[in-house]
């Protein structure tokens, strides 16, 4: 799969670093650093973009700016490319009416476009819009790189004596690679911190969804991305919690 990666600061480089470490040896991935300063209307797209761009199957846009989104279809009219997906860990770079203008200009170029908030919820069939959507969408190549990419997925081996994580293997990392940080601070940890502990790698690494209130979910995108990894450990350590519980007492005479 050929893919050409949108980067304009360290939150997409370090989302290309990832995937470059972690691809399949079949993938190529070329990055297009885009400017960073804009006027307030663009209106001649192609004055901000090189003069070419390689042919490609997928545009992966970690823009840190509104205006990048405007550039995505001419960039998808260069390359080729009928598959993008624009991450929207924060709602500043990408706002929702925007994220929904930018599916309309790409499905005239008969191109599907994803645009999962948080980042980390893109799955190989749909992805998080708000607290209570989860959009369903059908593209090859965006399902190909969810099956390495997207919501986190950590397999957990689990001794049931010692109730303790012996190993933890990444099944899908998210973009970032913060999947891989928790799974290698996972081994060794008692089922009982496991859940909070994966909580705390999350946040540590340290996730790079936005830490501003979103009205979309009533929360930070970095507390959504989270509890997506821990819902992932939770279900696996649950049948190995010990749950205690307690039986009134009797009143005395």
């Amino acid at each position: 799969m050929r893919i050409i990666a949108i980067t304009s600061g360290d939150y997409g480089e370090r989302h290309v670093a990832n995937i470059n470490k972690h691809k399949p040896e079949n993938w190529t991935i070329v990055t297009w650093q885009a400017p960073t300063v804009y006027p307030l209307v663009i209106d001649y797209p192609e004055e901000f973009l090189p003069a070419s761009l390689p042919e490609s199957d997928l545009i992966l846009s970690f823009g840190e700016h509104r205006a990048i989104a405007e550039l995505i279809p001419e960039i998808s009219i260069m390359t080729s490319a009928k598959s993008v997906i624009a991450s929207v860990d924060n709602e500043a770079w990408l706002p929702r009416g925007l994220a929904r203008q930018l599916r309309g200009w790409l499905e005239k170029l008969s191109a599907v476009c994803v645009t999962p908030k948080p980042l980390c919820s893109l799955t190989a069939t749909d992805y998080l819009e708000s607290r209570y959507k989860r959009v369903n969408y059908l593209d090859d190549s965006i399902s190909e790189f969810a099956k390495y990419f997207g919501q986190p997925d950590i397999d957990l081996t689990i001794d049931p004596e010692t109730r303790s994580i012996t190993s933890s293997i990444v099944n899908i990392d998210a973009v970032c690679g913060c999947a891989r940080h928790v799974s290698d601070g996972l081994q060794g940890q008692s089922v009982d911190q496991a859940e909070e502990k994966s909580g705390l790698l999350h946040h540590h690494f340290p996730c790079l969804a936005s830490m501003s209130k979103d009205v979309d979910f009533g929360d930070t995108l970095m507390h959504v991305s989270g509890n997506l990894l821990k819902d992932n450990i939770s279900k696996q350590v649950k049948p190995f919690i010990n749950t205690q519980y307690i039986s009134p007492g009797k009143r005395s005479d």
